[in-house]
């Protein structure tokens, strides 16, 4: 899959499902128009959400698509490519999305949906990156910033930031440090992929390809 450069903001549609603390970082960095993004809209698997919330204020539309609502999986995964697809996204961002995407969501945006994780992939995957990281006792920890595909966790990687373990972490203060240096790596990539293109060649991605 490639992704020309091109001098136009890249309208980018982002998925939350708390807080929206990367959100709000992406949110931040789209009101300089030198970034080269727009936030076309926001989804959520639920309401009533803070991420939901950042975006209302920042005066970008917003959609919500619970599974709950739905007769089974496939059918809430092809209403969920229906919404992010009316808003025309050429990137599509996981920002602590906590839902698994289906075939129909990656048939049409495959290779251009992003996903930041709170660990240094391969190494654990699944959604207690920091918990498993402590329990291993790794000395470092870190954020992925990969290409979504079919498996949990196993897309090609975008970037990586590493965070030292310190003797004393626990659970929350690990997460909490890792979110700080995540933020900034998903706002630089985001913008650099909007920017200047990219081409994603197996497991590898390449930023800036012509």
């Amino acid at each position: 899959m490639t992704a020309a450069p091109t001098s136009e903001p890249v309208p980018v549609v982002v998925l939350v499902s708390g807080s929206g603390t990367l959100l709000q970082a992406l949110l931040d960095a789209a009101q300089d128009p030198a970034y080269g993004v727009r936030i076309a809209a926001v989804g959520a698997d639920r309401s009533d959400i803070e991420g939901l919330a950042r975006a209302e204020r920042a005066g970008v539309p917003t959609f919500v698509s619970r599974v709950c609502d739905f007769d089974s999986r496939d059918a809430w995964d092809a209403a969920l490519t229906e919404q992010v697809a009316a808003h025309a996204p050429q990137l599509v961002i996981s920002a602590g999305f906590l839902k698994l995407v289906g075939e129909r969501f990656l048939a049409e945006f495959g290779g251009r949906y992003l996903n930041s994780h709170n660990a240094l992939l391969p190494s654990f995957p699944g959604i207690h990156g920091p918990r498993d990281a402590l329990e291993y006792g790794v000395k470092l920890a870190g954020a992925t910033l990969f290409v979504v595909d079919a498996g949990v966790d196993t897309g090609a990687i975008v970037a990586q930031c590493a965070v030292p373990v310190e003797d004393d972490d626990t659970v929350d203060t690990l997460t909490e440090r890792i979110k700080e240096a995540e933020r900034p790596q998903l706002v630089e990539w985001v913008g650099r992929m909007a920017r200047d293109g990219f081409a994603v060649d197996g497991r590898r991605v390449r930023v800036g390809s012509r």
